[in-house]
């Protein structure tokens, strides 16, 4: 079917003011974050807005702590829900269904509801405080949404792929991470952004679960950096820009598998 020149303008008015829409918050904040400080004369680019915030907020401790918390939340998670997925995905055993409904429940029940109560379950054990009290809920979590993720990958997959495998003398493991994982690669980056992005903006579990502040991730730094250190709106937009910078670059180094694995997703549906 042929579009109209009509129909292509209407569609590119409507995508770039969606896309000006979606891009007008974070030019509001890149502007104020290298706009003169509260008491400082001149114009110009202020880079030094930058280096102020990070100084003064301690950003380096904070942002290690995040990058350590989403490596183990990201990894961890990705291969669970990539062996949940495949089995869900590909085999029947008894209580299969049952199961994978128990997995969802990660996905409807909010952090709100159980994070308090979980809080004094890992006290009793004394991990508050750790990076484990940190890392562990949120791999739950992440693993819920994983396994409905890849299960729907491979439950796409042609099944003639396990059976050749099986022909070929591979064995289940063998079968899953040259057989399936290769093609399945779009939506495992799709699936590890999403992780990353969530486990890097958490910002109640790291509060809860580290009464100390030992393990302050870089979202409470942010929090506190605006209550505590300053009021200045150009050092607080300065520091978000900080804060935002690492989910950033994840994506601009993934955003190819990533836009292939929504679109392979949204086909599947």
């Amino acid at each position: 079917m042929r579009v109209s020149t009509g129909e292509k303008i209407a569609n590119y008015v409507i995508l770039v003011l969606f896309a000006g829409f979606a891009l007008f918050p974070i030019l509001t904040i890149l502007v104020t974050a290298l706009s003169p400080q509260s008491g400082v004369a001149g114009g110009g680019i202020h880079w030094r807005n930058l280096v102020d915030a990070w100084q003064i907020g301690d950003f380096g401790a904070a942002l290690t702590r995040s990058l350590f918390v989403a490596l183990l939340v990201v990894s961890t998670a990705l291969v669970l829900s990539i062996l949940a997925g495949y089995a869900f995905g590909t085999m029947r055993f008894p209580g299969s269904t049952a199961l994978f409904y128990l997995f969802l429940l990660g996905l409807m029940v909010p952090a709100e509801a159980i994070v308090i109560p979980l809080f004094f379950d890992l006290r009793s054990v004394g991990l508050t405080d750790t990076i484990w009290a940190v890392a562990l809920p949120q791999i739950a979590q992440s693993v819920a949404f994983g396994t409905f993720w890849m299960r729907a990958q491979f439950r796409a997959m042609p099944p003639n792929l396990v059976e050749a495998a099986a022909l070929d003398g591979a064995g289940g493991m063998r079968a899953l991470w040259q057989v399936l994982v290769p093609p399945a690669l779009p939506s495992i980056a799709t699936v590890t952004v999403l992780m990353f992005m969530w486990t890097w903006n958490e910002f109640l579990i790291p509060l809860i679960m580290s009464p100390g502040a030992q393990w302050r991730t870089a979202p409470l730094g942010l929090a506190v950096f605006k209550g505590q250190y300053t009021a200045d709106y150009a050092l607080i937009a300065a520091a978000g820009v900080i804060i935002a910078a690492p989910i950033v670059i994840i994506f601009l180094l993934l955003q190819r598998y990533f836009i292939a694995g929504m679109l392979e997703g949204a086909a599947k549906e």
